[in-house]
């Protein structure tokens, strides 16, 4: 018992050590070892590298064996070594591509490799935005809870005024309801806000390999430099992409070109006869001939530069969308900061000031009940307004340095 305990705790040490709430660095830092994409994609870059070590090397020998002019009708018919024709062959035959064509494989393969690399580079950058954008999420979400906590102490006090006033008079006893319904509200508004908290770990788990993930107090700053990340879009893991594909289509097109330079074969054969004969030796060259280019590698050719062609294109296409997504994102970031700003300096302190000057005037007797509490869900409602702005900024910033400024592979 005591060893199956102690096993039992030794499994489940892991995930109680990573229990602990994790910052965002922390967060990233788990979902690249972590995330399976990730393990997937390296292991397309080890395949088109091994599949590049033998693409410029020579086909293997072949091995040739052969019974050679057997007699099947005639008075030998189906008797070995009974003429001079009948031989027992051994031979052996090298196939040598041209060099061109050797040079334009190993230039498609290592092509590919990039494109791999590429590609490996794209789902890192995924992976870490989507852990990113779920950590923000996560972290607003326990935020805007706790705002929900605090509208429930105040409905405390206010609860306690209520009942001071019913017990002398000044309020109707069905005021007391009223913070109660209100409670209600916010009971249903802390329901939704539990489940999307449930949500956003999971998506945070399912990255991190932390069936308890959970984020830290602290949001670490993100700065967002336009001028910076246009610089450097040409570097983008998804443009990279693109430039691997299009060194692909040209290497291609150089291995349709090379089609039109012939290959040779080069044999050698043993033949055995009737010890009264002979034995024979045979040695040869084949070479491919190829004399109707302008029907059959000519239209290939011309494919292949097509080919590549569009190629360039969709790149120039994509850097294009690119700047584009980036001028549209960065101004999207500008209003969503403004109106941040616009809320904490303006729309959250007039809100607090008008729900602390109704509930003096409540408290007077001065104003009803109904009011009062409109008042101070009006604010709770701006303070939260205000958290989901600053979770806006805050997810355009990450959205923003996680797809035009991570260029590392």
């Amino acid at each position: 018992m005591r060893i199956l305990l102690a096993t039992t705790v030794l499994a489940l040490l892991p995930s109680v050590l990573r229990a602990e709430p994790m910052s965002l660095d922390e967060a990233l830092r788990r979902a690249e070892t972590q995330a399976p994409e990730l393990r997937a994609r390296e292991a397309g870059v080890d395949a088109a590298t091994s599949a590049a070590i033998a693409a410029d090397r020579l086909p293997d020998p072949k091995l040739d064996l052969a019974i050679k002019d057997f007699p099947v009708t005639g008075p030998d018919a189906g008797r070995f070594n009974r003429d001079d024709f009948t031989m027992q062959v051994i031979g052996i035959s090298q196939e040598f591509t041209n060099p061109a064509k050797r040079r334009a494989r190993a230039l498609r393969e290592h092509a590919e490799i990039g494109v791999a690399e590429a590609e490996q580079a794209v789902a890192a950058q995924d992976v870490r935005l989507a852990t990113a954008l779920a950590w923000i999420d996560l972290h607003y979400a326990k935020k805007r809870l706790k705002e929900l906590d605090s509208l429930d102490a105040e409905l405390d006090n206010l609860q306690a005024t209520v009942t001071a006033r019913l017990a002398s008079g000044a309020a109707r006893p069905a005021q007391a309801l009223e913070p109660e319904q209100l409670r209600a509200e916010i009971a249903d508004r802390r329901s939704g806000l539990t489940a999307e908290i449930a949500r956003y770990r999971a998506q945070l788990t399912r990255f991190t390999g932390d069936p308890a993930a959970d984020t830290v107090v602290d949001l670490p700053p993100l700065a967002v430099d336009g001028d910076a990340l246009r610089a450097g879009l040409a570097a983008l893991p998804l443009l990279r992409g693109y430039d691997a594909r299009t060194l692909a289509a040209d290497a291609e097109t150089g291995l349709a070109r090379a089609d039109k330079r012939p290959d040779y074969t080069v044999n050698a054969a043993y033949g055995r006869r009737e010890p009264n004969f002979g034995d024979l030796v045979t040695v040869g060259v084949t070479i491919d001939l190829p004399l109707f280019a302008k029907k059959r590698q000519d239209p290939k050719i011309a494919a292949r530069a097509s080919e590549a062609t569009r190629a360039r294109l969709d790149r120039e296409a994509a850097e294009r969308a690119v700047e584009a997504s980036l001028s549209a994102d960065l101004a999207m970031h500008r209003m969503h900061d403004e109106q941040l700003a616009n809320a904490r300096t303006r729309l959250v302190p007039l809100a607090k000031k008008r729900a602390q000057l109704d509930l003096e005037s409540f408290g007077a007797g001065r104003l009803d009940l109904g009011t009062a509490l409109l008042s101070t869900l009006t604010l709770a409602e701006a303070e939260v307004d205000a958290l989901a702005r600053e979770a806006e900024v805050a997810r355009d910033a990450v959205r923003i340095i996680y797809t035009y400024g991570e260029t590392r592979r």
